[in-house]
Order: structure tokens, then C-alpha cells, then sequence
């Protein structure tokens, strides 16, 4: 309850001050809306069907990608940690890939991939790969080396002591590495839709801004995103609890 009186706190003060920063400054409504303007609009997309139709296909990407990106960057966390040899062959590629702007990226990957829903989800699964790859790599190496010297002397396999030391002394490394890795599939999915797609809060977005010059409508995409962003985070910092604190 102390969170959410905070957080709402938080927001009305948030609103109170881009109120007032349309007031004094007298922006019109194209270049910052008033908040009661972006709700206005809100309600209006709502009504019509857009906002849920460009959301939907936006939360597909995300949870799709998300799951292909995290669960790739577990597999290959877990190898990176295990063995020196995998890490100097694939991190030099891992680096670069990395390194490479995404939004750069991204048109090619849109015509490898056909343009549809398969080349917007490696897309976004792409961006969310790496800090989960890293974080479960630098977790996996966090065991504590005398409770594996243990488990060896007990005759534990390579597997057991992966499953049964390793894996659990990472999770809360691991975590850190998902709440970074759910809230940039949010952005990899709008980046992804940028490439080439029809529909999608990024097209909405653009649309709103390119087309129909309706800067509520963008700020209503944006704040969508947000909200979007928000949840998926609150849901990773949910399991986390639920799995590390235990």
C-alpha cells in the first residue's frame, strides 16, 4: 500500500507539473499538449478501436520476443559462465552485435526475415539477448567456489551442481539482467515495427507524428509504451520475489 500511495503521489505531481509547464509557457497543443488533452484523446482512440488494435500487435512482439531473447541468453549465459573456451570464441561476435546500432540493423533483418511477425520478434529478441547474457554469465561465476569444491566431493555431475548451486546463487544477478532485458524488448519491439510494419504502437506513433500531425495521439502511444514498460518490469520484480526471496 506504501508503494502504491507513493506512486500515485508521485503521479499527480508529475501531471500538476506538466499542467503548469503548459501554462506558463503557453505551448500550443502541438508542440505539448496539457495532460487533460492527451487524456481526452486517449478516451477518443480508446472508443474508436486504434489504441487496442496497435497495442495488441505491439504486446505480441514484446512477450514473444522477450521469451525467444531470455531464454536463448539463459542457454548461452550459462555455457559463457561454465567454459572459458565458449566465452573467447563467441564473445568477441556477441560484442559486435551488440555494438552494432540496432535501428541500423534492424531494415535488414526486416527483409532476412520476410517483413512480418517472425523479423519483429528476432528483432526485439536480439536487443533484450545481450544484458541477460552477460548478467547470467557473471552470476553463474558468483557460486561460491567452496560449496562447488563441496558437491564435487560429492560426486555431483557437472549438471547437478549447474541445477543445484550455480543457477540458484545467480537468480538474483539473473533478475537484474531480465529487468533490463523486459523493459529494451519494449523498445525493440518499437524499433523493429519502425523497420516495416503496418500496425504497432511505433506505427501509431509515427503516424500521429508524420501524418496526422495529432501530438495527443503520440503522447497517448508514448504513454502506452510506458505503462506497457511499467507492467512488464512489475512482473519480473513479482517472480523475483516470489523465486530469490524463498
Amino acid at each position: 500500500m506504501r508503494r502504491v500511495g507513493a506512486g500515485v503521489v508521485s503521479l499527480a505531481v508529475f501531471l500538476v507539473a506538466w499542467k503548469l509547464v503548459t501554462v506558463v509557457g503557453g505551448y500550443p497543443e502541438y508542440i505539448l499538449p496539457a495532460p487533460e488533452v492527451v487524456g481526452e484523446r486517449a478516451v477518443r482512440a480508446i472508443g474508436s478501436g486504434v489504441l487496442w488494435e496497435h497495442t495488441g500487435v505491439t504486446l505480441l512482439e514484446i512477450i514473444l520476443g522477450f521469451a525467444v531473447g531470455a531464454v536463448t541468453a539463459l542457454v548461452a549465459g550459462i555455457a559463457l559462465g561454465k567454459s572459458v573456451l565458449i566465452e573467447r570464441v563467441l564473445s568477441p561476435y556477441i560484442v559486435a552485435a551488440q555494438a552494432v546500432p540496432i535501428l541500423a540493423l534492424a531494415p535488414l533483418l526486416d527483409i532476412w526475415f520476410g517483413g512480418g511477425l517472425l523479423a519483429r520478434v528476432v528483432i526485439c529478441a536480439l536487443i533484450v539477448f545481450f544484458p541477460i547474457a552477460i548478467a547470467t554469465m557473471v552470476g553463474i561465476r558468483s557460486a561460491d567456489p567452496l560449496l562447488a569444491e563441496m558437491l564435487r566431493s560429492l560426486g555431483a555431475t557437472g549438471a547437478q551442481r549447474t541445477r543445484l548451486l550455480e543457477i540458484p546463487s545467480a537468480l538474483p544477478v539473473i533478475f537484474g539482467g531480465l529487468r533490463v532485458g523486459v523493459t529494451l524488448a519494449v523498445i525493440g519491439a518499437v524499433v523493429a515495427e519502425w523497420a516495416g510494419a503496418s500496425t504497432g504502437l511505433g506505427v501509431l506513433i509515427n503516424i500521429a507524428n508524420q501524418g496526422l500531425f495529432d501530438t495527443p495521439l503520440m503522447f497517448v502511444a508514448l504513454a502506452t509504451l510506458a505503462i506497457i514498460g511499467l507492467a512488464f518490469h512489475g512482473l519480473v520484480v513479482l517472480v523475483e520475489q516470489r523465486l530469490v526471496t524463498q
